[in-house]
């Protein structure tokens, strides 16, 4: 009787635990759906807004030759390219999130399939690192795989 009353408390004290992780879990979400919404609607305040100072987009890139790079780039530079384009022009579409989070950190892998003016251009994964900032989640990194063949076809969100 003892060990089943440890067992349960145990377990009621781990809740808020899980309802936290839960809440944040989705905050991660919500962040990361904002930042590409923005990307969408060609909206650069949006982008920032999502971002921490300082962020950084990577790319990993392969040569002709195969070699293989990291391409670097400060998130205030892409959330400005993105108004280069008519809204609704890039549309990047997620087959799926997985999140991690400890404390203050969080991961997200995103396997993505990338459309400009509605045609596929790539797909890849993403995997962004956030950081919680003043209960807010904020993007810190993104990097990003590329490659134009086995793309699936993904419909608009």
């Amino acid at each position: 009787m003892k060990i089943s009353l440890c067992i349960a408390g145990l377990l009621l004290a781990c809740l808020p635990a899980f309802a936290q992780s839960s809440a944040d879990e989705a905050a991660v979400k919500t962040t990361i759906k904002l930042m590409f919404d923005g990307m969408r609607k060609a909206d650069s305040t949006q982008i920032k807004s999502t971002v921490l100072p300082g962020a950084t987009l990577q790319t990993i890139a392969k040569s002709k030759e195969g070699e293989v790079s990291v391409r670097h780039e400060d998130m205030s530079k892409f959330a400005a390219s993105v108004v280069k384009y008519p809204a609704f022009t890039l549309d990047e579409r997620l087959s799926g999130m997985e999140i991690k989070i400890d404390a203050e950190l969080a991961t997200a892998w995103t396997p993505y399939v990338f459309y400009l003016k509605d045609q596929k251009s790539h797909c890849g994964v993403n995997a962004f690192t956030l950081v919680k900032v003043n209960g807010n989640w904020k993007i810190q990194n993104i990097i990003d795989t590329r490659r134009k063949e086995n793309c699936p076809d993904l419909p608009k969100q």
